[in-house]
């Protein structure tokens, strides 16, 4: 669907829901979990948030617009779900714990069922992370989303990319290449996919958990939403370090190793590696910790699977399960990559 399709859709549904503050008061105000350091919320000029001395604040920022991140007649409950999802997984990856988050709203027009929907799917996931929508805005004009998410740790506890060191393990968590399966499957205009991999897509699961238990063992981490490839390569450039990954460890659903091993001449990884929307952690660790890492995926119920190894040498080997090195065509997803071409 285009973008002037969906404009069509929008404007031939139901009749508005009032005015931009008649908006913000039925849905937003009040949305997610009440929090004792939210000293003025929706409603004034500024939230006004109470920073405990001990914390440092990490702040991530994420924009969705139709056609691009989400479809036209996508789920609008799910899109809601997945607009602030996106943030919470980054959050994850520094190993901050939610606490705040903003909204903007631009909406081609005011659709009471629609924005129903996104408030329920934004709102649940908010409450299951402690999460207040403390401000915002809301505006006309083509469909997007961008959600301001705020979380707080202690104070030299975060996990960045710039820490991974020779000899680290790499581990990723959860499976690679379902979100991305699901979407061609989808686009593919065949058989509807299976509802685990449109989950997968549609409302992914931020490894806040995860990513708090990793504080202190963990050397650097990244959360995976442009692809394995794409987004490892930001911790090696980090880190000032190489990697080799073996193929036959990547962690890979049923359907999404079926998909690699259609390809008559050899198997295609892509899917796995340079495909986005996974929202998985990826991170790096000493040998050393690898007991720790397993007890955590065992406490958690998070599947935590070991990839390979830091080594000095720049650069990202990939290693077949016939031995031989690999390349890849494109690391992953990028917003601006058909511009440059």
């Amino acid at each position: 669907m285009t973008a002037s399709d969906m404009v069509a859709r929008w404007s031939s549904a139901s009749a508005p829901a009032g005015s931009e503050f008649d908006l913000i008061r039925r849905f937003f105000v009040g949305l997610g979990v009440p929090r004792p350091d939210v000293l003025l919320e929706i409603g004034d000029d500024c939230a006004l948030l109470s920073v405990p001395a001990d914390q440092s604040l990490a702040v991530s920022i994420d924009t969705l617009v139709a056609g691009t991140h989400f479809l036209a007649d996508d789920d609008p409950e799910s899109v809601g779900h997945k607009s602030l999802a996106v943030g919470l997984s980054d959050l994850a990856a520094m190993g901050a714990t939610p606490a705040w988050a903003t909204l903007a709203l631009t909406l081609p027009r005011a659709e009471v069922d629609w924005i129903a929907a996104f408030a329920r799917g934004f709102g649940a996931l908010a409450n299951a992370h402690g999460v207040r929508l403390v401000g915002g805005d809301t505006t006309r004009g083509h469909l997007s989303i961008t959600v301001q998410v705020h979380g707080l740790l202690p104070a030299d506890t975060a996990v960045r990319r710039g820490g991974a060191r020779p000899g680290d393990r790499i581990w990723v968590s959860g499976t690679l290449g379902d979100a991305a399966l699901a979407l061609a499957l989808r686009q593919g205009g065949g058989a509807p996919p299976d509802p685990w991999l449109s989950a997968r897509l549609d409302r992914p699961t931020p490894r806040v958990a995860l990513g708090r238990a990793l504080r202190g063992l963990a050397t650097a981490m990244i959360d995976l939403s442009d692809g394995l490839a794409a987004d490892l390569g930001h911790i090696l450039a980090a880190s000032g370090v190489g990697a080799e990954i073996a193929l036959e460890a990547l962690p890979l659903s049923p359907l999404v190793a079926a998909r690699i091993a259609e390809r008559r001449q050899g198997a295609d990884w892509s899917l796995a590696l340079s495909s986005g929307d996974d929202y998985e952690l990826c991170f790096c660790a000493p040998p050393g910790q690898d007991a720790a890492i397993r007890a955590i995926s065992a406490a958690l119920d998070c599947p935590l699977t070991p990839i390979g190894r830091i080594h000095a040498e720049s650069g990202l080997s990939l290693r077949s399960p016939a031995g031989a090195i690999l390349t890849l065509e494109r690391d992953g997803y990028d917003h601006f990559s058909c511009d440059a071409a």
